[in-house]
Formats: structure tokens, C-alpha cells, sequence
């Protein structure tokens, strides 16, 4: 994408909406429009790449992008309030002008490896953001796949993200919803237990299929055995992953993992790479 000169500039956005998306909170959702026309129509992502947010005085982090490469004319970011930063953005108002830089890193291979396959989503908590935009994109151009199937979950249903598309979803058909949240809760009649034990009841197939696994490395950790069980291989597991990203251009080598690094050869992996990266990883 980038085309200007200084690769650490960023482009001038405008917040042109707010939503907050969990009860506590803190998480919300920011619709941002690039100023400057040419730039705004010639943005171009992937599923799963991320850009590095910046407020005036307080720095810039790298947030996935939620939107997908569908959804015109604006980015979305679901940003979680967990620094100064972050806090810092939250605080902002509709109108506010604040920075992006991107996109960056690699996505989901939604054109390529992707294509005729099932496709099997599981996410946790927050890190659902970029597998929103894959669930979009995988809609726009429905007929280019197969089955496609979500197992998302989050400590409580205040905490579920994009609630609204979540019914649309499960309702059209067109994606088979399992959302679980970890323990009961007042008027939840849906599914209650932790991702894991989640994908294993479900036991998705793996013939013929992808899956797409972003979420607590903890959820991590647990869901690949649940997979195993069913038979999937490391080379048909794709993993979103992050690392102290800080410059996302890999040059700083913050994130730097034996020989690659996060921000720039990921941080979308096959199980079969991170296999190969040193066990910090």
C-alpha cells in the first residue's frame, strides 16, 4: 500500500464513528476515513493484516483490522483499553484526527491456499477482530468456498463482540455459529464452555478444510490438541499471532523470533512454521 516516500508517516484519518462494543467498555469499535481521496480508494488489505494506530503525543500500536477489503470508502479497529494509548483513543470524540500506517504484515491466504475449502473460524475474546474481516470477505465471495464454521467465545455474553452480525450470521444459514461463553450468565441460553472444549465437541472435519485460530495464546495452547483428536494437520491450521510489534516494518527487531519477524512474515503462520520458531514462540 504504501507509496509515499517515508514509510513512517502516517496517513491523516478522521474518526467518523464510535461504538462501543462491550459492556464494560472497554473495547470499541472505530470507524476511521483516510483525508486524502486518492489514498482512501487505493487502499487495499488483506484479511488479517494489521496497521499501527497513532494519537498526537502518545504513540501508535498495531491493531488488526477488523474491516474487510469489501467494505469501502473506511477502515474499522476494534481497540481494547489497555495503555496509554489506547486510552488516549478512547477518549477521543467523533471528528478527532488520529494516524494510520499500513497495512502491514501478511493476511490470511483468502485467494489463494483458501479457495474451494472449507473453512473453520475459531476465535477468543478481542482477537476476533481480524476474523471478522475474514468472516466478511469469505461472505462477498461466497461461492469461492465451502462449509464455513465459527466457534468464538468470551467470558460473558457483555463481552461477545459484534453481537448484531454474530444473529445475522447464525440466522442466514450461511455460517454455522457455535458462540460459547465461559460460564453461565442471566438470560444466556446459548452455549457455555471455553473454546477448547468447544472445538471438540464440535469436531470439525479436516478433509478438504482450513482453519483460522486467533485468540489468548492460552486458548491457543488447548484448541490444537482438540483438533488433533479429529485428525488436522499443522500445514491446514493457520494462526494470527503477535509479538511486541513496534515499528511493523522489521526494522526495530522487537519482534524478532529466531529468523523472522512478527510484523513482517506474519503475523498470520501455519502451525507448521511456528513449529519450527524457538519455543518462546
Amino acid at each position: 500500500m504504501f507509496d509515499q516516500k517515508n514509510p513512517y508517516l502516517p496517513y491523516s484519518v478522521i474518526i467518523d464513528d464510535i461504538v462501543v462494543e462491550t459492556e464494560d467498555k472497554s473495547l470499541k469499535t472505530f470507524k476511521l476515513v483516510i483525508e486524502d481521496e486518492g489514498i482512501r480508494q487505493n487502499w487495499n488489505h488483506t484479511p488479517g493484516q494489521f496497521a499501527m494506530l497513532s494519537v498526537p503525543g502518545k504513540g501508535e500500536a498495531a491493531i488488526g483490522i477488523a474491516s474487510s477489503p469489501t467494505e469501502k470508502g473506511y477502515l474499522l479497529f476494534t481497540v481494547s483499553r489497555i495503555g496509554s494509548l489506547t486510552t488516549a483513543l478512547h477518549q477521543l470524540p467523533k471528528g478527532a484526527r488520529i494516524g494510520v500506517r499500513g497495512p502491514l504484515g501478511n493476511g490470511f491466504p483468502v485467494n489463494s491456499e483458501f479457495k474451494g475449502k472449507n473453512i473453520v473460524v475459531i476465535a477468543g475474546g478481542y482477537a476476533f477482530t481480524t476474523l471478522r474481516a475474514t468472516i466478511v470477505y469469505l461472505l462477498a465471495h461466497r461461492q469461492d468456498y465451502g462449509k464455513i464454521t465459527l466457534i468464538y467465545g468470551a467470558r460473558t455474553p457483555g463481552m461477545l463482540l459484534y453481537r448484531n452480525e454474530l444473529k445475522d450470521w447464525e440466522q442466514s444459514g450461511l455460517v454455522e455459529c457455535h458462540i460459547t461463553v465461559d460460564r453461565e450468565a442471566p438470560g444466556w441460553n446459548g452455549i457455555v464452555g471455553f473454546v477448547p472444549a468447544v472445538t471438540e465437541r464440535v469436531a470439525p472435519a479436516p478433509e478438504n478444510s482450513v482453519a483460522v485460530v486467533c485468540g489468548p495464546p492460552i486458548m491457543i495452547k488447548f484448541t490444537m490438541p482438540a483438533l488433533e483428536k479429529t485428525g488436522w494437520k499443522d500445514e491446514q491450521i493457520y494462526l494470527s499471532l503477535e509479538n511486541r510489534m513496534k515499528c511493523g516494518l522489521g526494522v526495530c527487531g522487537h519482534c524478532n523470533v529466531g529468523p523472522v519477524y512478527v510484523c513482517k512474515d506474519g503475523p498470520v503462520f501455519t502451525r507448521a512454521r511456528v513449529k519450527g520458531l524457538p519455543v518462546e514462540f
